[in-house]
Formats: structure tokens, C-alpha cells, sequence
């Protein structure tokens, strides 16, 4: 081939990769003295064009490939195609003995890294170690991040320490690893180390730094960075770490700052404007967020599925279903995409939190496929609504049609068996079954949901092995169990349990607390009782309503009734009046007509459309002689037209054929 024939081609080459891969291919079939170096180019355009298929044919067609080819292939399937592939094009690099090289370990390791191929990261790990490539800069920080992917920090720290040298792509490599893990207080130790190896951060390091003081609340060593990030120019410059400033202020309450980080970015930059949307609505301050919807539609920037989203789960947690359908509006409106996963499942929540579950139902049937955010959406809602025959009838769709569950799908139907009134030990050890099965078992909302769901039924024993097999009980765990022990009369168990728990170093909450005052009222443990009700505000925690409806029922049951009034009194607004009537059934049994006619007074005050506070106030002055008060106020009763509910009792009928 002439020399100006050769220049020809390879200035062409390009085009023939682009806009005539047959012609190519055809020439390269009539030529093959044509170098691998030339197709090993065209390959390379093929698959920046993302036309991998193409490129997989000419590999197949090639009968001389050097390692240039397969790394080529292995970096392609491994972003754009089948990572399953890659691993084979890689097994059949070695099987022909074509020498690896370091982009070829890269490759081969970041795929098993992204794809969760643990177990064949470590065999090529091995083979990198006995070929002696184990100090390559390129390889070793691939290697760093398939062991941060796996969660072994130690081997990884090990192996970043082992690197002949560090740039900064491999700091910040091991900054995000350690940001993901949680790692929180080990990062900022890598932080210092960089500055003691004169390594300076750049944009991209800050993020991670900026975003682990978002994720832990450090309200100091972030501001700390801010300045750092205004002395080396990053926030006029870098986009990305203007606005995780405008996030970690959010995430600390920080609003004035978070404001003003936000008003410090360009209008142009639609990130900016979606975070502190976002922000404004995870703090509940709809005006604001709205406004600067307003703003941005006016603008002619599209908000992101985030805000959107963010709009609706407000809506769902104010059961605001104006502003719900509002937002429907808009996103129909503006022509978003109404095919999101998110957006859909957002709103089938957001109808069901507001109550009106035909609208759920029709999102949930216009959507083009049934997915497992959608159906966890639609059971979630039927709960809400107290549907609770919907929610499994929508589980064993799911089972049926292969749609995947997980924890949310699981603990949602268990509490709605656990509210029903057809539950049964089967039905029990069938969603159980379905838990171990799915793998979901130990998880503490599905577990929680089993040992409430067992302590309901009676079943009070696989209730307390189920919470038996917890590895690391945390404190949610440690409620559904002393709630059980206190639903089946077991008090001395729950206060057991309270103190087992505070050893443990675990830190009791008001519903850990109100579990235990529970189970003392229902045993009658008055001294206990006080002193968990004591024990409350040495935690730092203030007793709320149900907290001393307890402790006025514990102590009338005693007969101290003058102490159950002060604490009564004590009480957020002078107490309600389920606690009034508390008292007023203690006075009544332990005959106290003092204190208990000032409980019906009060209690007449509270109820004066209720036929059952009428009728236990007369009742009480009945029981203590006055019978003349009894009948003046059943005539009242009467007089107002107060009506009496029929009451109605559910009953399971089993029946034997």
C-alpha cells in the first residue's frame, strides 16, 4: 500500500467507524495485511459510540487480537454492556495467552467492584500478586476499591498504604469509600494525612468532606471547610461544592446559611434551585419551597424528580390533598415524566395518606408496569385507610407475578394481619416463612412486625424467640417485645426488660417508656410504675399525655385516688377526658365521693354530646347513694338528645367439615 493511500485511509477511518461499518468491514476482509492497530481504533470508536454490537462483530472477526483488543471489549461491556461478558472476554484472554497489562487488570477489577463480582475480584487480586503487577499505581487503586465496595476497610487502607506513590485521584478514591461506609471520624484522619503528605484537595475532595458533615451533623468542622473552600476559590469555580455547602447547612438547620450559600450560585444552574426545593420541604416549609417552584418555573427550569417527589411526601405528611392535586396538576402541566417509578409511587401515597384511594388506584392502574415502589405504595395506603383485606390481596399479586419484595412490602402486611380479625398461627407462620425466604428476617422493621404480629395472636412464645434470634437488638426491637410482655399482663418481664436494655447501653425513648408503663398498669406494679415514670426524666424526656393517663390509672387502681388527681392535674392541659373518666371509675370502686364528684364535673365539661360519659357519671352517683343526681342527668342526657352507639363485637367462627 502506497504511503499517500495509507494516509488516506487512516484520516477516513473515523467515518468508515461511523456512518459505514459494512464498507469497513468489507475492506478489511479484502485487505488483511491491515494491522490490528487500525481495527483495535475502529473498535475503539464503536463503542464511544456506544454501538458495542458492531464491535463485538468485528472482534469475533478478527484472527489476530493483541491485549490492546480485549481491553478494549472488557472496558466496553463493563460500561455500556454485559459485565458477565467482560469477565468471559477476560477468561478467554488468559485461556489464549495474550499478555495482560495494567488496564486490563483495572478494567477487569473496577467491574467486579461495580457488579458485586466479590469473589472473582479476589482471584484476579491473586493472579495480580503472582505476576507481579501488585505496585501498580492504576491497579492498586482499583483494587482499593473493590475491598471498599466489599466493606474490608482494613485491607483496603493496607493496600492504599502499600501504593509506591499516591496522586490525588486515589485520595479521593478512598475519601468517598470511607464517606459511603459511614466512616465519618476516619475520613477527616485522612484529610489530616493529606496534609501532612502536602497533598491539596481539590473540588471533588471537598464534596466528600463537605457531605460527611452533612451525613453526621458537624456543624463546626464544616463551616471549618467552608472557609477553606473560600480561600482556595472552589465555591466561585466549582458548582458541585457550592451546592453540598447549600445541603450540609440544610441538613443542620442552618437556614439563613443555606440561603445564603444558595443565593450566592448562578440562576442558571438547576441543581442549586432543586436542592434547596428539596431542603425547604424535608423541614416542612412549604411557602418557601412553592415559592421557589414559582420562581423556577418562571425561569424555565425543570425541577427535578427529587423536588417533585419531596412536594408530594409533604403532602402525604400534612393530608394536605389540595395541595397534593395541585402538584398532580403541575406535573402533568409541565409534561414530566409521569413514567418515573418515583413520581408515580409518590403520588399513589399521597392520595392514600389524604384518604382517597380510588385516586391511588388509578395512578397505580395507569402506570405502564407494576413495580415494587408502586405495590409497596398501594399496601402502605391500604393500611392507612384500614383496608387491611386489600393489602393481601395486593402482597399475592406480587408473589404471583414475580414482583420482587422486600422489607417494606413484608413488615407492611404483617402489621396489617396483625390489625385484622381473621389472623391465625397459620397465616402467621406464612408471611414468616416468606420473611426467611426473602432473606428479610433479621431486618428490625420486619422483625419488629413479627413479634408484634405474634404477642397480638397470643402466641406470646414465638414472639419472644423471634426477638431471641436478633443478632444486635436495637431499641424499636426492644419496645415490640416489652409492648408484648405488657399486652399479655407480663409487667414484671417488661421492667425486666427495660433494665436489660439500659445495660446494653441502648437509650430508652417516650415509647419504650409508655410499653413499660403499660405493662405495670395492667399488672398493678405501683412501685415500679413510679419509679419508671421517675426514671423518664433522668433521661431528659418529658411525660406526655398517654404517659400519665397511665400512671392516673395505676394509681386510682391502687385506691390513691388524691395522688392520681394531683398527678392528673399535672398533666399537658389539665389532662382528657379518658383520663378524668379513669379517675372517676377508681373513686367509684373505692367509694371517694370527694374526689370523685369533682371528677364528674369536670368530666360533664368535656363530654356534653357523649351518652357514656353521661351514663358513667350517673352511674358513679348512683353507686355512692345520690340517686335523685343520677336521674337529673340521664334526663339531661335525654333532654340534649344525646345518642348512645351501638356497639358491635367480631368473633372468628371455625368451622369443622
Amino acid at each position: 500500500m502506497r504511503l499517500s493511500g495509507f494516509l488516506s485511509l487512516v484520516r477516513t477511518l473515523p467515518i468508515l467507524a461511523q456512518s459505514n461499518y459494512r464498507a469497513f468491514t468489507s475492506y478489511c476482509k479484502i485487505n488483511p495485511d491491515l494491522g490490528v492497530y487500525y481495527k483495535n481504533k475502529t473498535i475503539n470508536e464503536l463503542i464511544r459510540s456506544r454501538r458495542l454490537d458492531d464491535a463485538q462483530s468485528l472482534f469475533d472477526q478478527m484472527s489476530i487480537r493483541d491485549s490492546i483488543t480485549y481491553n478494549l471489549l472488557i472496558t466496553g461491556h463493563g460500561r455500556y454492556g454485559n459485565p458477565k461478558q467482560a469477565l468471559y472476554i477476560y477468561k478467554e484472554m488468559v485461556s489464549q495467552e495474550i499478555q495482560e497489562t495494567g488496564p486490563t487488570y483495572s478494567s477487569v477489577i473496577t467491574v467486579c467492584a461495580n457488579e458485586g463480582f466479590y469473589r472473582e475480584g479476589i482471584q484476579v487480586h491473586c493472579r495480580v500478586i503472582s505476576l507481579g503487577f501488585g505496585l501498580n499505581l492504576f491497579i492498586g487503586s482499583s483494587l482499593v476499591n473493590l475491598y471498599l465496595h466489599m466493606g474490608l476497610v482494613d485491607v483496603a487502607w493496607k493496600l492504599f498504604d502499600q501504593l509506591p506513590e499516591r496522586n490525588l485521584a486515589v485520595w479521593n478514591l478512598l475519601l468517598n469509600g470511607f464517606l459511603e461506609l459511614g466512616k465519618i471520624e476516619e475520613l477527616f484522619g485522612l484529610q489530616d494525612q493529606m496534609k501532612w503528605e502536602g497533598v491539596k484537595p481539590n473540588g471533588l475532595s471537598f464534596c466528600y468532606l463537605i457531605r460527611a458533615c452533612c451525613n453526621a451533623r458537624f456543624l463546626d468542622e464544616g463551616m471549618q471547610l467552608h472557609c477553606h473552600v473560600i480561600k482556595a476559590g472552589w465555591v466561585e469555580c466549582n458548582i458541585f461544592v457550592a451546592n453540598a455547602l447549600v445541603d450540609f447547612y440544610s441538613a443542620c438547620g442552618n437556614f439563613i446559611d443555606a440561603r445564603k450559600a444558595f443565593l450566592l450560585i448562578p440562576v442558571e444552574d438547576v441543581i442549586s434551585w432543586n436542592s434547596i426545593i428539596s431542603v425547604y420541604v424535608e423541614n416542612d416549609l412549604l411557602y418557601d419551597a412553592i415559592e421557589l417552584l414559582s420562581r423556577m418555573h418562571f425561569w424555565d427550569k425543570k425541577p427535578s424528580i427529587r423536588s417533585i417527589v419531596g412536594l408530594l411526601n409533604l403532602s402525604s405528611r400534612r393530608e394536605d390533598i389540595l395541595l397534593g392535586r395541585q402538584i398532580h396538576c403541575f406535573i402533568t402541566k409541565v409534561g414530566f415524566d409521569l413514567g418515573s417509578v418515583h413520581i408515580q409511587s409518590a403520588l399513589i401515597d399521597m392520595y392514600g395518606k389524604c384518604g382517597e384511594i380510588e385516586s391511588s388506584l388509578s395512578v397505580y392502574g395507569r402506570a405502564s408496569k407494576r413495580t415494587l415502589e408502586c405495590c409497596n405504595s398501594l399496601i402502605t395506603s391500604f393500611l392507612h385507610c384500614g383496608i387491611t383485606g386489600d393489602v393481601f390481596e395486593i402482597f399475592g399479586l406480587m408473589v404471583d407475578e414475580g414482583i420482587r419484595i422486600d422489607e417494606v412490602t413484608l413488615s407492611t402486611t404483617l402489621k396489617a394481619l396483625s390489625l385484622s380479625t381473621w389472623a391465625s398461627l397459620d397465616s402467621c407462620r406464612l408471611l414468616h416463612c416468606c420473611a426467611i425466604k426473602s432473606g428479610y428476617e433479621s431486618d428490625v422493621a420486619v422483625s419488629c412486625s413479627l413479634i408484634d404480629l405474634y404477642s397480638r395472636c397470643g402466641h406470646f412464645e414465638l414472639s419472644r424467640k423471634v426477638f431471641e434470634t436478633l443478632p444486635l437488638p436495637n431499641i424499636f426491637c426492644f419496645a415490640s417485645i416489652i409492648n408484648g410482655y405488657a399486652r399479655n399482663g407480663m409487667g414484671n418481664e417488661s421492667v425486666s426488660l427495660l433494665e436489660a436494655m439500659i445495660q446494653k447501653g441502648l437509650v430508652p425513648d417516650k415509647v419504650t417508656f409508655l410499653c413499660v408503663l403499660n405493662g405495670c398498669n395492667h399488672a398493678g406494679l405501683l412501685e415500679e410504675g413510679k419509679f419508671v415514670f421517675n426514671l423518664m426524666k433522668s433521661y431528659g424526656i418529658c411525660p406526655e399525655r398517654q404517659h400519665f393517663s397511665c400512671m392516673v390509672d395505676l394509681l386510682g387502681r391502687a385506691g390513691l385516688v388524691y395522688e392520681a388527681e394531683e398527678l392528673l392535674q399535672q398533666s399537658p392541659g389539665g389532662g382528657d377526658s379518658v383520663m378524668w373518666s379513669s379517675l372517676l371509675r377508681s373513686c367509684g370502686i373505692h367509694k371517694n365521693e370527694i374526689v370523685g364528684k369533682r371528677a364528674a364535673k369536670v368530666l360533664m365539661e368535656f363530654g356534653q354530646d357523649s351518652f357514656a360519659i353521661y351514663l358513667q357519671v350517673s352511674n358513679f352517683y348512683s353507686e355512692v347513694g345520690e340517686f335523685k343526681a343520677s336521674l337529673q342527668i340521664r334526663e339531661l342526657a335525654m333532654a340534649r338528645k344525646v345518642m348512645r352507639e351501638i356497639g358491635h363485637s367480631s368473633i372468628e367462627v371455625k368451622t369443622y367439615s
